[in-house]
């Protein structure tokens, strides 16, 4: 976790610092963020500005040499956090994380996405605050950060979907862009994600074939919230593994969090403890590898491209941010993007699976998979690249639960609200409240 420096001096050393002062010297900046040096290296200037909890307590090197390339002024504090300044001239773009932005999984995928909109729209001053939780401390961030002058705020987790409505709605002329959830004003607050149950779909397959291939056909989902997002890629994982081990089942263990390592490595460790040979993951951490390691298991990680780092990691569906930041920032500056609902497939190049995208190389434990299973994966990913396999493909009929009730009917397939809701008040037909065959799992209660 990267965290911002306090420096404490004692009666003497204050004094000390007041007499240099006096002789023309200057006090270092308290509160969690130093002054951006006047030369930055080039190492230094592609790094985003930070801004980090005001109760951290260590500064890491590239936090601290951050350097925008135009002046900006000392952060503001709110509450817990350090709010970061826009620069002039720029094109301000700001970014709140669940996670550190080094966590190797979700918000790094969004740090680095954030890091690639700065090289590739040379006007543009990007900025972050991480570690922030869902709820009241979200909406204070966001609305510090729109006081702040910011042009465009992303927002990068489901709990921040009605703070960052909240906001927008007091701030009509900046675009705020929530990552996830299922609302947007179609003004100057929008809805994005992308068809990650593809990916999930494909990561299915090549487990049901390597718990086939190992003799044992039961497979683990690690899930974060009972939301329709985490019942979609769960089930997109389970119809994937049904075409390559129609035996294999799937259990599912609820953490209750996107984000915490003890928790995720807790909840892997019950489900191989559970018989599990695959265990895949809906939250933030690389544990779900890391523990399969430790037990001579497999593991899928997920969310960022670094993330398989392993023996025992299978593959990683993972999210390439830059691209899909960087054309909306250019469209926002432009004044062409319309803020609604914004939701992009495989051929956006917004997504990806570990192993199997230009210039990458499947893990030992996909490439001892039967060769047909290979070429069946790769076959469906170029479709899905092309657009000619979309999300909607993925949920075509015919379709049972896990009580053999039909579903999705041959010939039918879901659509966006299908994969966004649970209630049919909402508008969705089929919705998303249902396990699909093969998931051992009784569906979450709702409020």
């Amino acid at each position: 976790m990267h965290k911002g420096s306090f420096l404490r001096w004692s009666g003497m050393l204050a004094l000390l610092a007041l007499l240099l002062s006096a002789c023309g010297g200057t006090a270092p900046a308290t509160g969690g963020a130093t002054a951006a040096p006047a030369a930055p290296t080039a190492a230094s200037a592609a790094e985003p500005t930070a801004a980090v909890p005001a109760a951290a307590t260590a500064a890491p090197a590239e936090l601290t040499a951050a350097a925008p390339a135009a002046a900006t002024a000392a952060p503001a504090t709110e509450g817990n956090f350090q709010i970061p300044a826009v620069a002039d001239g720029k094109f301000n773009v700001a970014m709140i994380l669940l996670g550190p932005h080094d966590d190797g999984g979700w918000s790094q995928a969004h740090y680095e996405g954030l890091q690639y909109l700065e090289k590739n729209m040379p006007d543009a001053h990007v900025a972050y605050v991480e570690n922030v939780p869902e709820g009241a401390d979200s909406e204070q961030v966001i609305r510090s950060l729109a006081r702040k002058g910011f042009n465009l705020i992303f927002t990068t987790s489901f709990g921040y979907m009605d703070p960052t409505a909240a906001v927008a709605e007091e701030f009509p002329d900046i675009t705020f862009i929530h990552v996830s959830g299922y609302k947007t004003n179609n003004a100057n607050f929008g809805n994005l994600f992308g068809a990650m149950e593809s990916m999930k779909y494909l990561a299915g397959m090549l487990a049901g074939a390597r718990a086939k291939q190992d003799s044992n056909p039961k497979l683990g989902y690690m899930a974060t919230f009972p939301i329709p997002e985490e019942l979609r890629l769960g089930n997109a994982f389970a119809l994937g593994m049904r075409k390559t081990c129609p035996e294999c089942t799937l259990d599912v263990r609820w953490i209750n969090t996107w984000h915490d390592p003890v928790k995720e490595k807790e909840g892997a460790a019950s489900l191989f403890d559970a018989g599990a040979q695959v265990v895949f993951t809906g939250a933030d951490t690389p544990a779900s590898a890391d523990v399969a390691q430790e037990k001579g298991r497999w593991g899928i990680t997920y969310d960022w491209s670094g993330s398989c780092k392993v023996e025992r990691c299978l593959t990683a569906p993972y999210w390439n941010w830059g691209p899909i930041y960087t054309k909306i920032a250019q469209d926002v500056k432009a004044g062409t993007y319309k803020p609604g609902f914004d939701y992009f497939d495989a051929n956006s190049g917004g997504l990806g699976l570990y192993g199997f995208m230009e210039g990458q190389t499947p893990t030992k434990g996909v490439a001892e998979l039967p060769a047909e299973v290979l070429q069946q994966v790769k076959d469906t990913l170029a479709k899905m690249q092309k657009g000619d396999f979309t999300r909607f493909d993925v949920f075509a009929g015919p379709i049972k639960d896990n009580t053999g009730k039909e579903i999705v009917p041959a010939g039918a397939k879901l659509e966006q609200a299908d994969l966004d809701q649970f209630d049919s008040k909402t508008g969705c037909k089929y919705c998303m409240y249902w396990w699909a065959e093969g998931i051992n799992a009784e569906l979450p209660k709702l409020n």
